[in-house]
């Protein structure tokens, strides 16, 4: 079953959308928006499942979908915490600051609390004042839970998972240095997300979902040209389960709350990765390409994100079929 919230008011409207993404068909009948399906989750999801098979069967009343009027599927959330599964990215962009990573890296994962009160639509612009700031795509999957209690072990954490999805985890490069000095974490160095058209109910994964992984190739186009498209089954050291458990160690989670992956990285030959063009599995964001041009020539190359620029993230299914819908975004100067 995929989901959609379509721009309307701050939380947008519910509708159930077909397995193509070619057409929906409104759910207000049984909730209204996606944050009250998920309030109330056992009671909607039957019905919604059964307006999805209607859909499909052309029994229900039926709308073009349009990527374009999707807000995110949550166009706020009460919680959108972003773990760093993929430990090979870690290691490569603290390289790139000039910090070591730590060994517990690798047995406790990082993660941070992000502003989830004005999610990005996933063809709206990255609005910001100065390219100065080194504006980064981070190309993640991200999943939402059920409510959550504390204390859940992550075999447990992966029966709340009710939804997948995909994220633009925007990252100001150039200031996160000075925020982390200080040593309190994130704030203006991650602005506003950007979420897929849709979310979707795991079984639609099928073979793809093991439960707590989502083993399928990431794609990420920048200015049109294939820029990343590594698998974010592989290399991923933290699961969803884990992720999960470590958001909820000491607090529960409520119904509607995201868990990211971080971005996807794979390593290749156990080197830190190569570009697409050099038959690798290239990058999910710049940070990391920026980071290999500074091993192997002394400084990186390939400049942040310029006003004009084209970040495209998409996921395709084993018969080349979008599954979520594509993030495509620009980056336009902001005026207030």
């Amino acid at each position: 079953m995929k989901l959609a919230s379509l721009k309307h008011g701050r939380d947008g409207r519910l509708v159930v959308v077909s397995n193509d993404l070619t057409r929906c068909t409104d759910a207000a009948r049984i909730a209204p928006t996606l944050q009250a399906a998920l309030d109330d989750w056992e009671r909607a999801e039957p019905h919604l499942r059964e307006l999805a098979q209607s859909l499909e069967a052309g029994a229900a009343p039926v709308e073009r979908f349009h990527e374009r009027d999707c807000a995110s599927p949550l166009p706020r959330s009460f919680q959108w915490a972003d773990g760093s599964a993929y430990v090979n990215h870690v290691e490569l962009v603290r390289k790139a600051r000039g910090a070591e990573m730590p060994a517990s890296f690798w047995t406790d994962p990082l993660m941070y609390q992000g502003g989830s009160d004005a999610f990005l639509g996933p063809r709206d612009p990255i609005a910001m004042p100065t390219e100065d700031w080194g504006v980064d795509m981070e190309a993640e999957v991200a999943v939402i839970t059920g409510d959550v209690p504390m204390g859940v072990t992550p075999e447990e954490a992966r029966g709340f998972i009710r939804l997948v999805m995909l994220v633009n985890d925007v990252s100001l490069r150039g200031l996160i240095p000075a925020e982390l000095a200080k040593g309190f974490g994130f704030f203006q160095s991650k602005p506003s997300s950007a979420f897929s058209p849709c979310a979707v109910t795991p079984d639609a994964l099928g073979e793809a979902w093991d439960g707590a992984k989502l083993h399928l190739p990431l794609l990420v186009r920048l200015n049109g040209e294939e820029f990343g498209r590594a698998n974010a089954g592989i290399d991923m050291t933290f699961d969803f389960g884990q992720l999960i458990a470590h958001a909820a160690k000491s607090r529960p989670l409520g119904a509607g709350a995201i868990i990211g992956s971080g971005t996807v990285s794979n390593k290749l030959d156990g080197g830190p990765g190569k570009p697409v063009a050099q038959g690798g599995a290239g990058y999910s964001c710049i940070a990391e390409i920026r980071m290999i041009e500074t091993i192997e020539t002394g400084a990186p190359k390939t400049p942040f994100m310029r006003f004009g620029d084209r970040v495209e993230i998409e996921m395709l299914d084993a018969a080349g079929h979008s599954i979520f819908g594509r993030i495509d975004q620009k980056l336009i100067r902001y005026e207030r």
